[in-house]
Formats: C-alpha cells, sequence, structure tokens
C-alpha cells in the first residue's frame, strides 16, 4: 500500500508532517504494511493536505485531510468522509494542459530515477545530439516567451548569448519569486527541481555556458533546500557533465526580481537597477555574456526539447504560444495553479475554474500581473489570456498572478497601497519611482480625505505618465497600471463621502 503525502512549503504550514507520521503510526498499530512516499503539490492548495493512495484502478485523493480523517484511510475507501474519487477525474486536474507541470505532485521530487521513468532528461539528452545553434533555434521556433513578466522571446536572448564571444558565460535562474499571489517558481522548485536542473543544463549548452546560479530568495527555504539537493544528486549521477550549477539566496528585496538588479545583488553589490544597455545577454554577470530566465522559463524547455517546437507552439494563441502555469489566489473558492495554453479568458479563470470568491460575495475586481498589475472589472471578463490581450486593455500578463477581490474590497485604497508598496521596494536609482511614488501616496491620501479631488486626481494621472516614461526599470514603470485602472474602473471609491461633500 502506497500513500502519498505531499511535503511542499503550503501543505506543510497545513499540517501534512503531522499527517504522514500519523498515517505511519496507523499502519503500524494494525500491522498494515504501508509505504508512505512524499511526493510535492499538485497545486490544488484548497484541498491540502491532498492524500493520494495507489489503488488498481488509480491514485484516490482525499483532502483536505486532518488527523481525526487518517483511522478511515484504512477502512472502506469509497466511504471516507474526505474521498474525492481518482485525482486525474477531479475537475481543477482534468480541465489543465500540464507541459512544464506534467511531473508535480506524482513523484518524490528527488527522485531520480521516478524522473527519468516520467521523461525526465529526454529533453538534455536530446539537445546534446545537436548543436548549440540547433538549440537555439528549437526554442526560438517553439514561441516560448519569458514567463516572468516581460515576455521577451527565450530563443532569441539565447542566440544573443551563444553568438557573444566571451572567455566565460553564465545561466543565471531568476527565481525571486515576489509578486503576491503567485507561486509557480515555489511549487516547481518543491515538486519538480530536476526540471529546473535540466532547462537550466540545456540552455548551458547551448550558449556555451560552465556555471549557472539559481536565485531566490530567503522565505524559500523548503525550495533552497530541495533545488541544492537535486543539484547534488544530478552532479554525483555525472548528469551536468562540465556545468557547475549554485543556488544563491537573496534577502528578499522585490527589486532583485528585476534581471540587473539581481545581477548586482548576485555580485555581492546592493541590488540597484542598471541601465540598459548593455544588455545582460551581452554584459551581464560578472561583466560577461549571461542568459538569465525565469524558472518557469528554463523549466519548460525541456518539454520543448523532448516533443518539438511545434508541439509546444500547437497550444496558445497569436504570439502567446504555449501554456502558463496561472495562480489563482485571494479571495477565490478554488485557489491554486491551473496550468493552460494561453486563449482562455479571464471569466473563465475566474468563475468556471476557481469558482468565484470564497466569501460568496460578488467578485469586484482581480488584479493580473502581480502588486504593479492592473485591476480588471468583471465588465473585462472576456479578455483573453494572452499577452498582447492584455497589453490592449493596459494589463499585465507578468508571472501569471491571478488576484480577486470581492465587492467589499475599496479600490482607492487598494490604489494606494501600490503607490506605497513602489516606495517601500524602491532602490531609488531613479528619481521618478524613488521621490514620484512617495508624492504618489500623499497626493492619493488627499484624494481619499475629499481634499481637491479634481485637481489631486489630475495630478496623480500626470505623476503616473511621469513613473510609467521616466523610471529605470518596471517597478517605478508599472506602478501606474493598478493606479490608472482603479481610477477609469472604480471612480465612484476616489469619490466617497468626503470627497462628495468637499466637491459639494
Amino acid at each position: 500500500m502506497r500513500i502519498f503525502v505531499p511535503q511542499d512549503a503550503a501543505s506543510l504550514a497545513l499540517g501534512a508532517d503531522r499527517i504522514a507520521r500519523a498515517i505511519a503510526a496507523e499502519a503500524a498499530a494494525r500491522g498494515t504494511e504501508v509505504t508512505v512516499v512524499r511526493n510535492g503539490s499538485r497545486g490544488l492548495f484548497w484541498l491540502e493536505p491532498l492524500v493520494e493512495i495507489e489503488t488498481a484502478t488509480g491514485r484516490v485523493g482525499f483532502g483536505p485531510l486532518t488527523l481525526a480523517d487518517v483511522p478511515a484511510l484504512f477502512g472502506d475507501l469509497a466511504a471516507h468522509p474526505k474521498h474525492l474519487g481518482l485525482v486525474q477525474e477531479i475537475p481543477f486536474l482534468k480541465k489543465q494542459q500540464r507541459l512544464t507541470f506534467e511531473r508535480c505532485g506524482i513523484t518524490d521530487p528527488l527522485d531520480l530515477d521516478a524522473y527519468r521513468a516520467l521523461g525526465g532528461f529526454a529533453g538534455l539528452d536530446k539537445a546534446r545530439a545537436m548543436s548549440g545553434k540547433e538549440v537555439c533555434a528549437e526554442v526560438k521556433a517553439s514561441g516560448l516567451r519569458g514567463r516572468g513578466g516581460a515576455g521577451f522571446p527565450t530563443g532569441i536572448k539565447w542566440e544573443t548569448v551563444r553568438t557573444a564571444v566571451a572567455d566565460q558565460k553564465y545561466v543565471v535562474c531568476n527565481a525571486d519569486e515576489g509578486d503576491s499571489g503567485t507561486f509557480s517558481d515555489r511549487l516547481i522548485m518543491e515538486a519538480d527541481p530536476f526540471c529546473l536542473v535540466e532547462g537550466m543544463a540545456i540552455a548551458a549548452l547551448a550558449v556555451g555556458a560552465t556555471r549557472g546560479y539559481i536565485y531566490t530568495r530567503s522565505e524559500y527555504p523548503h525550495a533552497i533546500r530541495m533545488m541544492t539537493s537535486a543539484i547534488e544528486i544530478a552532479t554525483r549521477a555525472g548528469l551536468l557533465e562540465d556545468l557547475q550549477l549554485e543556488v544563491r539566496e537573496g534577502a528578499g528585496a522585490y527589486v532583485c526580481g528585476e534581471e540587473t538588479a539581481l545581477l548586482d545583488s548576485l555580485e555581492g553589490k546592493r541590488g540597484q537597477v542598471r541601465a540598459k544597455p548593455p544588455i545582460p545577454a551581452l554584459i551581464g554577470l560578472f561583466g560577461k555574456p549571461t542568459v538569465i530566465n525565469n524558472t518557469i522559463s528554463f523549466a519548460t524547455v525541456p518539454w520543448i526539447l523532448a516533443h518539438g517546437a511545434q508541439a509546444y507552439a500547437d497550444y496558445g494563441m497569436g504570439r502567446s504560444r504555449g501554456t502558463m502555469p496561472v495562480q489563482l489566489a485571494g479571495n477565490i473558492k478554488h485557489g491554486g495553479l491551473f496550468e493552460i495554453a494561453f486563449g482562455i479568458t479571464l471569466g473563465e479563470l475566474i468563475n468556471d475554474i476557481g469558482g468565484g470568491t470564497a466569501s460568496g460575495r460578488p467578485v469586484r475586481a482581480v488584479q493580473a500581473g502581480g502588486p504593479l498589475g492592473a485591476y480588471f472589472a468583471v465588465s473585462q471578463f472576456d479578455t483573453p489570456y494572452d499577452y498582447e490581450a492584455f497589453a490592449a486593455k493596459d494589463g499585465l500578463i507578468g508571472h501569471g498572478g491571478l488576484v480577486v477581490f470581492d465587492d467589499a474590497a475599496d479600490m482607492a485604497q487598494m490604489a494606494r497601497f501600490a503607490m506605497e508598496f513602489c516606495a517601500h521596494e524602491s532602490c531609488g536609482k531613479c528619481t521618478p519611482c524613488r521621490i514620484g511614488s512617495t508624492r504618489g501616496v500623499e497626493t492619493l491620501d488627499k484624494i481619499i480625505a475629499g481634499e481637491a479631488v479634481e485637481q489631486n486626481l489630475a495630478l496623480v494621472t500626470d505623476l503616473c505618465e511621469t513613473l510609467k516614461f521616466g523610471s529605470l526599470c518596471a517597478l517605478g514603470g508599472f506602478t501606474p497600471y493598478p493606479v490608472m485602472s482603479a481610477i477609469k474602473h472604480f471612480p465612484e471609491d476616489f469619490r466617497g463621502p468626503a470627497a462628495k461633500l468637499a466637491a459639494e
């Protein structure tokens, strides 16, 4: 009898370790032979801890499981109060198109043999039979774009590094996942770490790099331990050849999610944004050509190499090819990770997949793309989940996060939070971001207090233009998205009782 108990950070926070110990103790008391496998999470967070039992017809799920539910796992499974049926038939999972996350939740994340049995390292094996130029061309043909937010074509970046002349090149994984409501990087690192290792190995092979770094934040201790162990296992097995990989831990500065600030931090400096040009592909880490991609970008490459560029490009719409791990968070009934091809509508994701709000109240707004992403109103829920479609609505796909708010949300306060967030996280290098965000908080406070509302709204609009076009990086440049979208779609919140009284 094999029972799977997840060991990712979310499940552990909900008591997964206690559940695993209780299962082992119950089995011992009954004299039942049980193997407890600590797998990664499948990303169905509202069901965690999601315990699975291997049966003749497939793995059956039970969740969210509590200690009181453990004894019944050794009885009639169909009668168990938390019985969910076959895991693959759970609608939230069944509707997905899992490519990057196809192995997540299936095995012990550090079981190298299990990883290979599920197709692991097939992409790297194929890449080793190709030239670097051919690998770059394959990635380019797939249409894969950076999944960290910028959406830049991955193959073009790799080709630039490949053709650069230098005595040393680097591959750097940006796993500094700092956006509110996002967790796809963490999920990959905790549930399928070899996938990230393989993707970085393919990138290094393609561009001629011999050193690689995974930069993540100190708030991810479980992911750090998992990635460190996976690198050690892959290195001992001789799978990385002459590539040296290392995990580096950041202090949690949001601006270090910006690639050049991340590189400064890796070099031991204060994380501050660099002016471009030069681009990191030519002058990056320690002044050398550097491939720097997001975790999901690297983790997707093994699938592309194993199945072919066209197979990946067949998913999606327009210039947005492949799949995106959409992360549903906030006030939502079914929170978790949902991997799907680009083209599904925002409304389908929130209402059909996410099940609407957890509070049961009407959805009022959805913030897409992190704390500096735009707010979408319900009237925009027909927008396709696609880079260009979102851009046309002054929105961002970003890292794939969607944070839901019900009708109790005060959007003026949310706009203020965006400005305050920018002021707190600014690296201070450029004036629009450093000073403009602080002035923005002050001006929004005046609006909320009903002081010269129309004049101050005009001032905020002007200030946002300066931030958007004058900031050195996306931290200041994207702050206007939540502020202006809140003002545009929820104007009544900026003209509350105090504001209306002042206007009269």
